[in-house]
């Protein structure tokens, strides 16, 4: 028994307690998006998310493994896709690429939230500490940094990601329509074009510059604070 005590002694829980945030910050930021997709498109009178239960914020239904251990890893991924039907819409193809944006967008609106709370957690955490505001100071940052990720990654114009949709709606009909035959091969070229590297450069700097810019907006309040009463 002591052996094992020992043994549990030694073990780095702080590694678990890091990948539990990282978890729980992921399935926010999945459902956030997914949530917005189906929201939209019930606006603009597809109510076939709704019917399929995914207006909801249970993560089971959102929840792709693989995606998620992306996001947890990597700092993004992916769910599973609502599910859309196009002819429902007034403006099909608009009406498509406008559902697609609402999902990056909701997350760069996610992102600023949480940042928002991350510095007013901060500025309490400074002013009278306490491990509620470090927990939640350490939570939006995740949130934040994955929201961010997952705004980013998913602007990409390659199927099925839903920068494709929007790049699709500007492009003339009948090229509209022929790219959509190939739209099924898209997962394996973007795996090849993440497995090679390419896109790491041009991600980690959109990555970085929005959440720059973001973290500047979101403590800009706190920092006057601040400055007004130490």
């Amino acid at each position: 028994m002591s052996g094992f005590t020992s043994w549990l002694s030694q073990l780095d829980f702080s590694i678990i307690y890091d990948y539990g945030i990282i978890v729980a910050a992921s399935l926010l930021c999945i459902m956030f998006h997914e949530v917005s997709h189906g929201l939209c498109a019930l606006a603009l009178g597809d109510p076939t998310a709704k019917n399929a239960g995914r207006l909801t914020f249970n993560p089971i239904k959102h929840v792709d493994l693989m995606g998620l251990l992306m996001m947890a890893i990597f700092r993004f991924g992916w769910a599973k896709p609502v599910p859309v039907d196009m002819r429902r819409f007034q403006h099909p193809v608009r009406g498509m690429a406008i559902t697609a944006a609402a999902g990056p967008l909701s997350n760069v609106v996610l992102a600023f939230l949480a940042l928002c709370i991350r510095a007013a957690a901060l500025y309490i955490y400074y002013r009278t500490g306490g491990p509620v505001s470090n927990f939640l100071v350490t939570f939006f940052e995740y949130v934040a940094i994955l929201s961010v990720g997952l705004a980013v990654f998913n602007v990409i114009p390659i199927p099925p990601l839903d920068g494709s949709k929007v790049l699709y709606a500007l492009l003339p009909r009948n090229v509209y329509y022929r790219i959509l035959r190939y739209e099924k091969y898209g997962f394996l070229v973007l795996m090849v074009i993440l497995y090679v590297g390419l896109l790491d450069t041009p991600l980690n700097f959109c990555r970085q510059a929005l959440l720059g810019g973001l973290s500047q907006i979101s403590a800009f309040p706190f920092y006057i604070l601040q400055r007004l009463f130490g």
